[in-house]
Formats: C-alpha cells, structure tokens, sequence
C-alpha cells in the first residue's frame, strides 16, 4: 500500500536548533512514526523538488504532564532530519526564518 507524500510528512520542525542546521542544507521534520527512511526520501523530493542526499530519524518520547493530580504524557513521534546534496536549492517554506 502505497501511502502519499502529504501523510508522510506531517510538517515541519521551525526551532532554534533547526534553523541553526539550515545553513548546512539540514531540514527537520515530523514525520508519521511507521514511514521509514526510503519513504520519507521519496517524499521530500516529491512535495519540495529538491535532491536528498541522506535522511536520519529517530523517536521522540512524549513527555509527562500533570494537571494538579492528574498525570498524564504526551504522545510520542518520530522527527526526520533531511540533509539536501551539494547543488540543491533551499526548501522554500524555511526561507525567511
């Protein structure tokens, strides 16, 4: 079953350490937790135009939370860093950051 680019990539990460990794044509982004590398590859180049030259993910844990005496924890994810090849434009929804 194949699954489209827009389920896969669910959107992208914007923080300070995100932004900071820009400069060396790195993307963060959250992506469905059952897609593997190959698909979110596929994916990116598909949505952006653009040439991924490697992609590494890993798993988020959610965090605990409380509300007085409730305790409860957010959900987990899985989060993509794209790193983009040599001669590749700039994904366009960062620009401007």
């Amino acid at each position: 079953m194949m699954r489209e680019a827009r389920d896969i990539i669910k959107k992208p990460l914007v923080t300070e350490k995100s932004t900071a990794m820009m400069e060396e044509r790195k993307y963060a982004f959250q992506v469905d937790p059952k897609a593997n590398k190959v698909e979110i590859k596929k994916a990116v180049e598909e949505l952006f135009k653009v040439k991924v030259k490697s992609v590494n993910t890993l798993h988020v844990t959610g965090k605990m939370k409380r509300m007085g005496v409730h305790v409860g924890r957010r959900p987990s994810w899985k989060k993509a860093i794209v790193t983009l090849e040599e001669g590749s434009k700039p994904i366009e929804i960062f620009e401007g950051l």
